[in-house]
């Protein structure tokens, strides 16, 4: 995992921009397919595998600023 250092709040936005990209090429071809063939059960899968990325970003971000106020 790459280690970013925020410091305003353009790094935070361009950081969360960066992440939201990647975790809508990583995930969104699959729950995009799902959706075509109306396929219910695949599309409830990779909704929550969207989700859990997004998810696990903010939380990626939130350790990272108890880490901070920790050290501080």
């Amino acid at each position: 995992m790459e280690t970013v250092e925020i410091s305003n709040r353009s790094d935070l936005a361009l950081w969360a921009i960066q992440r939201a990209q990647a975790i809508v090429a990583a995930e969104g071809a699959a729950f995009a397919m799902a959706a075509r063939d109306m396929n219910e059960e695949a599309l409830a899968e990779t909704a929550a595998a969207l989700g859990k990325a997004i998810s696990d970003a903010m939380l990626e971000v939130f350790d990272g600023l108890l880490e901070e106020y920790s050290q501080a």
